[in-house]
């Protein structure tokens, strides 16, 4: 399944949840099972500085949006990101 774009807002085929579990997984090397909600920024090791930096790669590329620096800096939780990708018209 490819996800398409439409004039910035996001229309796909995967459900956002899906997408942003793959986003974990790809970036992060962690099994789809380990992303839930209360996951928090360095809480695992994977999750480290670096760790984010290839998380943010991946949601920008996946949503095709460019986050704001203030937003990647406060992507703490995995209920923070949605909270975060809400304002780009990711919806959950």
């Amino acid at each position: 399944m490819h996800r398409t774009q439409k004039q910035g807002k996001a229309s796909f085929n995967m459900a956002n949840s899906e997408i942003l579990v793959k986003a974990f997984v790809d970036s992060l090397e962690v099994e789809s099972a380990l992303v839930k909600e209360d996951l928090q920024y360095n809480s695992i090791k994977q999750w480290d500085s670096v760790g984010h930096m290839a998380l943010v790669a991946a949601l920008e590329d996946n949503f095709d949006i460019m986050l704001d620096t203030d937003d990647i800096i406060d992507m703490s939780s995995v209920a923070k990101i949605k909270e975060i990708l809400a304002k780009y018209d990711v919806s959950f």
